[in-house]
């Protein structure tokens, strides 16, 4: 989307939260080895070390430069603000490319203390294994997969990216502001649309919204779907897929569904233009993960990268990079266990463990590194909320507050920003 000369990029992959989170929002339970929580001994050399695995190929490359430029402004910031016990914050040399295990394993031997990446939620499991077994905290800025949650990472794995499944509540909001009280979904066979459906579903019955007509197709086989959710007489329509999601809307649309009817999941929303039959869309309404960045944010940004065109991954990416310096700053050690031991606290999220406890007192809400290292300094616990918004990391690193920015199509079949939309739960 252009705005300000950046556009805002939708997030892709497969995702989810735990089902919790789509009922009513409540606490999900975790499994205690994938978010370190007891306090280990300091190892670190003084140095923080800040590696980045940028493993966009092809269509997907231009997402590196808003993740790099991040970093730097953040690490730029960093070091402006004295940096990590006086000394300055390194950011490793920069490599690209879909090996992920292969970027992991160069940057555990220049030694980085944590490490930012991948974007490709099916790298994860390779850099998560390399770098867990080197001690080296990894945060992702847009990992969504659901088996992420539970993936054994020894505590060494967290994501800044909320996991896709946060937007059901979301859309069954949008169907229910509008008046819905019976809603069909329409998904795409997958992970992510079997997640995410399943989740639509359940928040939709738990808010009142029954019936609820669920539908699978494959891609570019979306007419029995759009058929059955005619035929259900449904007041809105949600809309799952990524390949297959033009096609779906085309038969929603030659089965009679007009677009104000229809809510589109993360993974359909695109720019569609003249891609699809005049007024498809007219009406609908898509999510898109995320905040629309600052003016002041893309103005630093472009000074770091005056070529910037998109801000996809900005926000988080340079949450992780704060985020990991700041938990170095409490627990005054750069090695990544103690990163990874400190990360929840900081975050301002709670892992249900004593033995990681914060300082006592409520937590200094702050959005700068300057400013989160002063409140260290004095002896408080904090609560990081940077770009993204709120973070609160639980005891499996995943994030338990999610943003999202809501557009609206016109009769041309393009969207604009029309509102935000949030969804979160308690942390723990």
């Amino acid at each position: 989307m252009a705005r300000a000369g950046l556009r805002v990029g939708a997030v892709w992959g497969a995702a989810g939260w735990c089902a919790a989170a789509a009922l009513a929002l409540g606490a999900c339970s975790g499994s205690g080895d994938n978010a370190r929580t007891a306090p280990v001994e300091a190892s670190g050399d003084g140095t923080l070390r800040i590696g980045l695995i940028l493993d966009n190929t092809g269509p997907q490359s231009f997402l590196n430069a808003a993740q790099l430029a991040a970093a730097k402004l953040a690490v730029q910031e960093i070091n402006a603000a004295g940096g990590h016990k006086g000394r300055p914050v390194e950011l490793l040399p920069v490599t690209t490319g879909a090996d992920a295990a292969a970027q992991a394993r160069k940057l555990a031997d220049a030694r980085a203390d944590v490490v930012i990446g991948p974007t490709d939620s099916s790298r994860a499991p390779a850099a998560i294994d390399v770098l867990s077994k080197a001690r080296t905290t990894l945060i992702s800025p847009a990992n969504t997969a659901p088996e992420l949650t539970s993936y054994k990472s020894g505590g060494y794995y967290f994501r800044t990216a909320a996991a896709d499944i946060a937007q059901a509540p979301v859309m069954v909001k949008l169907a229910r502001d509008a008046g819905a009280k019976s809603l069909a979904v329409v998904y795409e066979d997958g992970t992510y649309g079997q997640a995410v459906s399943a989740a639509v579903s359940a928040s939709a019955k738990a808010g009142g919204l029954d019936p609820v007509t669920v539908s699978g197709f494959k891609a570019g086989e979306a007419q029995k779907s759009a058929a059955a959710a005619r035929d259900a007489a449904p007041d809105a329509v949600v809309v799952l897929a990524r390949d297959g999601a033009q096609g779906a809307i085309a038969e929603l649309t030659n089965a009679g569904l007009p677009g104000n009817k229809l809510i589109l999941g993360d993974g359909a929303f695109r720019q569609y233009g003249s891609a699809l039959g005049s007024k498809s869309l007219d009406g609908a309404r898509a999510l898109v993960p995320g905040v629309f960045p600052s003016a002041h944010f893309q103005a630093e940004l472009v000074a770091i990268d005056a070529g910037l065109k998109d801000t996809t991954f900005a926000a988080e990416t340079y949450d992780a990079v704060n985020l990991a310096a700041l938990a170095a700053a409490a627990a005054e050690d750069d090695a990544g266990a103690s990163i990874a031991g400190t990360l929840i606290s900081v975050s301002g999220g709670t892992s249900g463990s004593r033995a990681s406890a914060p300082p006592s007192g409520q937590p200094a809400v702050c959005s700068t590194y300057k400013d989160c290292l002063a409140a260290i300094r004095d002896g408080k616990a904090i609560d990081y909320d940077g770009e993204s918004g709120p973070v609160r990391f639980d005891a499996n690193g995943d994030v338990t507050a999610a943003r999202y920015m809501v557009f609206t199509y016109g009769a041309d079949n393009k969207a604009k920003l029309t509102g935000s939309e949030a969804a979160g739960r308690s942390a723990g």
